[in-house]
């Protein structure tokens, strides 16, 4: 392995260890659900989530989910 990619590794794990560099703008999950996939996204800062209970509760367990994986990751108010 040539001494620049070293430099990068080691690099890439300080930024995995400070998670405060990262600020989400975007991003799409699915989830494969016991029933159907499920796609999430989170735009904005806010969740979308196809399933019919985020239609209509605004939170349902991919979402939370997310936020218990992204924890510290994510701005406060995604929590609202």
């Amino acid at each position: 392995m040539d001494y620049g990619m070293i430099g990068k590794i080691e690099k890439a794990k300080r930024y995995a260890a400070e998670k405060d560099r990262i600020e989400f703008e975007a991003l799409t999950v699915t989830f494969k659900g016991e029933n159907n996939p499920h796609t999430v996204h989170l735009i904005n800062g806010a969740w979308q989530c196809d399933c019919d209970f985020f239609q209509t509760r605004g939170r349902c367990s991919h979402t939370m989910a997310l936020e218990i994986i992204l924890e510290g990751m994510l701005p406060e108010t995604i929590f609202q």
